[in-house]
């Protein structure tokens, strides 16, 4: 059965927010689906490319107040862009990454265009830790560059990988990245007491930074690894360096988070560091 929704307000010529029933507010994005209409005429749900709803009222706004700001036609692009991500990635996106990818790729567009470029100081890190959206993210940022006639630096692919990641697990950006700016921290602590230098190519760094980022997942969510108290002995003896830096790291972590740290990481933190120390 066809539903028909009432224009509550006209952006452009291809969003429109309308009335639903059951959603209330609910935006409507289609090519051309704005034009020759205004407020209070009914529009079929079925004309929409794609609809969404913008719960979050400070999301709303921002998402109102960004469109003028941005060509229609790139309005369009980047909802096929999202399409594309959403069938790469195989599940539905978090609706804010509507707001969020739209004015991200609008300014990086913008930038490009100008010739300025920012570089990502965790581009190593994102790829690491999340390799698949990494991978469509690549596929976006080839896809703007042939459309919109630009070039965009590596660090691009990171930051449109992380807005995918945060659509995907429905975390925000700013958790993401706290969490990349201590995995950071800690990178610096070990080199520093280790005295080496760990490179980025390293597969036992990428196992690392996995590890911390996983540890680093089981304590915002208060999850255990359990104990194993004859491997702790064993590693406490033939690894001290090694065994005493997992300990400085844990600390760390628990400070920073603000939450305590199962003490089996300590474990599996040595082995990974012992490795890193073997193969410098």
């Amino acid at each position: 059965m066809e539903q028909i929704l009432t224009i509550e307000k006209i952006l452009n010529n291809n969003v429109v927010i309308a009335h639903h029933d059951i959603y209330k507010e609910v935006v409507l994005i289609g090519k051309g689906l704005g034009f020759e209409r205004k407020k209070g005429d009914k529009i079929s749900f079925d004309k929409a490319d794609k609809t969404f709803l913008l719960k979050n009222e400070t999301e709303k706004e921002q998402y109102v107040n960004l469109l003028p700001h941005i060509e229609e036609n790139l309005i369009v692009f980047i909802h096929e862009l999202l399409l594309f991500v959403e069938e790469q990635m195989g599940t539905e996106l978090n609706e804010h990454i509507h707001v969020a990818l739209t004015d991200h790729l609008a300014f990086a567009i913008s930038r490009a265009k100008k010739d300025m470029q920012f570089s990502n100081p965790f581009l190593y890190e994102i790829e690491a830790l999340y390799p698949k959206e990494y991978q469509v993210a690549k596929g976006v940022v080839k896809k703007v560059e042939k459309r919109m006639d630009v070039a965009f630096p590596e660090g691009e692919i990171g930051f449109i990988a992380l807005h995918i990641h945060s659509a995907v697990t429905d975390k925000s950006l700013g958790d993401i990245n706290r969490d990349h700016v201590l995995i950071s921290k800690l990178i610096d602590i070990i080199e520093e007491n280790l005295v080496i230098h760990v490179g980025k190519d390293n597969i036992n760094y990428h196992r690392l930074i996995q590890h911390l980022h996983r540890a680093i997942d089981r304590a915002h969510q208060g999850e255990s690894i359990g104990e194993e108290k004859k491997l702790e002995e064993v590693l406490k003896k033939e690894y001290p360096v090694c065994y005493t830096l997992a300990w400085k790291l844990v600390k760390v972590m628990q400070n920073q988070l603000n939450k305590p740290i199962d003490e089996a990481e300590v474990l599996y933190l040595t082995i990974h560091l012992q490795r890193l120390l073997h193969n410098s």
